[in-house]
């Protein structure tokens, strides 16, 4: 049986497409949306943005179909929850596309991804922290391979810091230095339970962290990490260098540093900045990446029947 899961996360909407009697991936995708541009920071989705979020369901929704799909399952995250005409944007998704979208709170959000953390690598009996940096939030949990110990969902996406600071390009220090002081005061609940947990290892999912190892592998290593991996181990050192660079650099430079994904080059700054703050303020010395994330949670969660979303019409 094949199934498909999208997710329609703030600045990409992703497709993944899996076969359930091999696990194998059949089609893996994403399509840059940014829903969150133009209005995420007054509770909207913009005209552009939501006309973009519909014609890339729509082409997803081609690909389901030309890859015979048997169930497909929609999830909405941060952007659409939070806006005010976030509903609409679902009613007018299932009037003409057919897709029946879940619509989810950060809790549940955090939880899948952790199902989806855990299928990539070995997270071992310590407790590590993970972080997911979305458009619109990014979620924190503290768990290890067995249980989640705790999780939260902030409204510091990178689309949303964008938004709300509407950084120079490059980003002078003293704007960096405004991003980091509202993101400490934001995080406050995660650095006091980071302190009662002590989390070993900061392991970053997607998104972010795929750029920030893939441009770490061709500077120092000249060429890209494998096209099946599912976990990295960066360098710390490698890493420090990869943000400075992010963080000194116009997006012309971003854009043309090799390893970066394109779509990434505008928002990877907050990105760098977010994972700077937590990193400094955890004192974590060791951190890897998860290519799996919230899909791969998803199809963890159906073929373990334990799930209880709504399938689309397709």
């Amino acid at each position: 049986m094949r199934i498909a899961i999208i997710d329609l996360g703030t600045n990409t909407f992703n497709l993944l497409i899996r076969e359930t009697e091999t696990n194998a991936v059949i089609f893996n995708t994403k399509i840059s949306v940014k829903l969150g541009e133009g209005g995420i920071d007054n509770q909207i989705i913009a005209p552009a943005a939501f006309e973009r979020g519909l014609l890339a369901l729509a082409e997803h929704r081609d690909s389901i179909k030309n890859y015979q799909v048997d169930k497909t399952y929609a999830f909405a995250t941060s952007a659409i929850r939070s806006t005010s005409n976030g509903s609409q944007f679902v009613e007018e998704a299932k009037e003409k596309t057919g897709i029946i979208i879940n619509v989810i709170d950060g809790q549940q959000e955090a939880e899948l991804i952790y199902f989806g953390v855990r299928q990539a690598l070995d997270m071992g009996e310590n407790i590590s922290l993970i972080m997911d940096i979305g458009g619109g939030s990014t979620e924190f949990i503290l768990a290890n391979k067995n249980e989640i110990f705790w999780k939260e969902s902030y409204l510091i996406g990178s689309s949303r810091l964008m938004e709300k600071f509407r950084p120079d390009d490059p980003i002078p220090l003293h704007q960096i230095e405004a991003v980091e002081n509202y993101l400490e005061a934001s995080l406050q609940s995660l650095f006091e339970t980071a302190e009662q947990y002590k989390p070993l290892w900061l392991i970053g999912s997607s998104g972010s962290f795929d750029t920030l190892a893939s441009m770490a592998s061709w500077k120092f290593r000249g060429f890209d990490l494998p096209a099946d991996h599912t976990s990295y181990t960066f360098d710390l050192n490698q890493y420090i260098a990869i943000a400075r660079l992010m963080l000194q650099a116009d997006f012309e430079k971003r854009l043309n540093t090799p390893g970066m994904i394109p779509m990434r080059a505008d928002m990877i700054n907050m990105a760098c900045i977010q994972i700077n703050l937590v990193l400094k303020r955890s004192g974590l010395k060791v951190m890897k990446l998860s290519t799996y994330a919230l899909k791969e949670g998803v199809y963890f969660q159906i073929t373990q029947n334990q799930s209880t979303w709504q399938e689309s019409l397709l």
